[in-house]
């Protein structure tokens, strides 16, 4: 049964979790080029139905495991194959996650109810979660697999040793499908340390800690056999090099020295408060912390402790690998909004109820300023340089959560609510308007901009003519299942060779390019031109590269 006063807050984040997918969903493309390379390595999968070994553009593709790919077949295999279905994988996901979070705040926090509703609420009420639930991505999948395999450890910390462990085990290996190894960043240091915050729940019921440990084990173990139940069989059929990659390239090679993505170490701890609007400035859990050394401290509280080492070893961990992406972090999202839900239901330290006028209308507040000063963008001095990127949005849009954020900022001085779900629950609505709003803004520069799809049917309609398609400088699969192309791309302008090789070897072919701007009129013309990003993306006839092999270079 719902627990009284929780409907209101749990609508909050739920609506709010429908109206973001449902924006995202209908106002954005698939972004290129993560979200388009995915779908490209689904759709090889499917198209050659050859669902053991990841491919893109003909070629073994090792970067990700196929866990992804393989629920965007099932949604193609129930409703054909769509644009719509591998869009709401990750989504239902983030749903799952916000699910799994309030059972885990069940289990750390049985006699507080207020935790348990205020916690998921918390989490999709965070900026980067809220809008990084409408990415097609892996993170969170790995969100979902982290939370359910603390949950199982928590299920174990209650007396139910093997059913836990077996659960911790399951989310393991399925996150090994969903990201690779990464997962163990997430659980495993909760679980080696047990003995700093299992003993402090609420009815723990522990084994004795060589039964505990041999059950992590056991866990592992059962993570590790799902993993490589696929990882094994794909490595044979895949060859040598996909195996090398698959067990060494993706996860040793990123923590030593990552390809890509190469921040400081002090990178994550700048922009982690940005993420976390607008809780990092809402007064209420701050004070707690300064009100902590109560009847029941803060440092006592097996949940709190959990959720302290949860986040503080991913955060330390990835701050310290070279290869550093926002949405690493995603995972660690759940235990802050674990945390803030526990310091802000008053049960942690010294009562927290008293919200007072400020305390109830900071995150509205917050939020108000987020959508006035993005609204005001276009007027603002020195951003020029940032306009240019973004022409075509409307910021007009900012006006929708701007103006909802400051009545409820208004609405929350004058009546001062003293229960945190108002704030909260509120706050997580606000957000998704926010983020429905930023949808509205962007979509006719993502419509114009980013979506490649026109290109992309063209392409399919050269190819079905029996052309041969080749793309200067490296490609991401940006285009196969926009056109459902059935063939493979060749890449060219690689080398000082390659170029030539391809002309000699195909007498008919369309050359794909990017150009910062178009050719001017007495210039060799492409046979179309779109635009994308910055720039053109452009497609020449095979004798246009023959006869002014520089005109289809980026100028």
């Amino acid at each position: 049964m719902m627990p009284r006063g929780s409907f209101p807050v749990t609508l909050a984040w739920a609506g709010g979790w429908l109206a973001v997918v449902a924006a995202g969903i209908a106002l954005r493309p698939h972004l290129p080029v993560d979200e388009t390379r995915y779908l490209a390595v689904a759709w090889e999968m499917w198209r050659d139905r050859g669902f053991l070994v990841p491919h893109l553009n003909g070629e073994t593709y090792s970067h990700k495991p196929p866990l992804l790919f393989w629920l965007m077949h099932l949604g193609w295999g129930i409703f054909g194959v769509n644009d719509w279905t591998p869009r709401l994988v990750a989504p239902l996901f983030g749903l799952g996650t916000l699910v799994l979070t309030a059972a885990l705040a069940a289990r750390l926090w049985p006699e507080d109810a207020r935790a348990v509703r205020l916690a998921p609420a918390l989490l999709f009420g965070s900026a980067f979660f809220a809008l990084f639930t409408t990415l097609t991505m892996f993170d969170l999948m790995l969100a979902f697999f982290a939370v359910l395999g603390l949950l199982g450890l928590a299920i174990a910390a209650e007396g139910r040793w093997g059913r836990g462990m077996a659960i911790c085990g399951i989310a393991l290996g399925l996150g090994v499908l969903a990201k690779g190894p990464a997962i163990l960043l997430h659980v495993l240091p909760a679980a080696l340390a047990a003995p700093w915050w299992a003993p402090n729940l609420a009815g723990a019921r522990l084994p004795h800690w060589g039964r505990w440990y041999a059950g992590v084990f056991g866990a592992v173990l059962l993570g590790a056999a799902i993993g490589l139940a696929w990882a094994i069989p794909a490595a044979i059929a895949g060859g040598p090099e996909f195996a090398r990659e698959l067990f060494i390239g993706q996860s040793a090679g990123r923590m030593v020295e990552s390809f890509a993505h190469k921040r400081p170490v002090w990178w994550y701890a700048a922009w982690l408060p940005v993420l976390l609007l607008p809780w990092t400035l809402w007064p209420l859990p701050w004070r707690a912390v300064r009100r902590a050394g109560s009847a029941a401290p803060i440092g006592g509280d097996g949940g709190i402790r959990l959720t302290l080492i949860w986040l503080a070893a991913a955060f330390v961990a990835f701050s310290f690998i070279s290869g550093k992406q926002l949405h690493y972090l995603l995972p660690e999202f759940p235990a802050l909004a674990l945390f803030v839900a526990r310091l802000a239901s008053g049960s942690a330290a010294a009562p927290a109820t008293s919200l007072g006028r400020f305390g109830a209308g900071a995150p509205a507040l917050v939020l108000f300023a987020i959508a006035f000063i993005a609204g005001l963008l276009p007027i603002l001095p020195g951003t020029g340089k940032l306009l240019a990127r973004l022409a075509g949005v409307e910021f007009f849009w900012m006006a929708l959560p701007a103006l909802a954020a400051l009545i409820t900022a208004i609405f929350a001085w004058r009546r001062r609510p003293t229960a945190p779900e108002t704030t909260v629950g509120t706050g997580a609505a606000l957000m998704a308007l926010l983020v429905v709003a930023v949808h509205l803004a962007a979509h006719p520069m993502l419509a114009q901009a980013h979506d490649l799809s026109a290109t992309a049917r063209r392409l399919k309609a050269w190819e079905d003519a029996g052309e041969a398609i080749a793309h200067v400088a490296k490609y991401h699969g940006q285009f196969h299942f926009a056109g459902r192309l059935e063939k493979p791309i060749a890449v060219i302008g690689l080398n000082d060779r390659d170029s030539g090789d391809w002309l000699a070897a195909h007498a008919r072919g369309k050359v794909v390019s990017y150009r910062d701007r178009l050719p001017s009129a007495g210039e060799p013309q492409p046979l179309s031109a779109d635009p994308f990003r910055d720039g053109w993306v452009v497609v020449w006839d095979r004798d246009q590269l023959a006869r002014h092999p520089r005109s289809v270079y980026r100028d």
